[in-house]
């Protein structure tokens, strides 16, 4: 389980919860522009309320099965970023995904830094994960700097990896090994 953590003097960060989807549509509304080269074209639904809880909805019932973690950064009641664990497969692997996002209005202030880190040292301590991997475009530097200082290390390049701005990309790709 992900407890709610501080991250800053005003930011902090939980699981979403159905009740943020109007929030969340109004973060992914407002930081349209800022995120639309790093995402996959979202249609004009993705922006509405009612996507955004059935969205959460969904990824609660898989976060209920402990198989990922939807989390989201909170300025008071503003959404202000989004990070999910997921796809955590068990067994011999015990590995999981991250993706991640901040505000525009947010970015370059250390709140993407402190989520990652903070999401490792959950990972390592209480979901008892071995290892997570993320990806970033070539061109992505503050994504990669962000996994760099949260011990990342780059495992290589996947070519045409994801379909993000409306055409398959190159993307790098980065793990943290948990446990030795």
């Amino acid at each position: 389980m992900i407890e709610p953590r501080q991250l800053s003097e005003s930011v902090s960060m939980r699981v979403l919860r159905v009740s943020d989807a109007a929030a969340l549509a109004a973060a992914y509304a407002r930081n349209r522009a800022y995120l639309s080269p790093w995402e996959p074209v979202r249609p004009e639904e993705y922006y509405t309320v009612d996507w955004q809880s059935a969205d959460i909805a969904n990824r609660l019932v898989v976060h209920e099965a402990e198989e990922a973690y939807p989390l989201g950064l909170f300025d008071g009641g503003r959404l202000v970023g989004r990070f999910n664990v997921a796809g955590i497969v068990r067994g011999p692997f015990q590995s999981a995904g991250l993706g991640y996002w901040v505000d525009c209005e947010y970015a370059r202030r250390g709140l993407a830094s402190a989520a990652v880190r903070a999401i490792v040292e959950v990972a390592r301590d209480e979901l008892g994960l071995h290892r997570i991997e993320a990806s970033t475009l070539l061109h992505n530097a503050a994504s990669q700097r962000v996994l760099l200082k949260a011990g990342f290390q780059h495992i290589g390049m996947a070519p045409r990896y994801l379909q993000i701005a409306g055409r398959w990309q190159d993307h790098n790709l980065y793990q943290v090994v948990l446990h030795d």
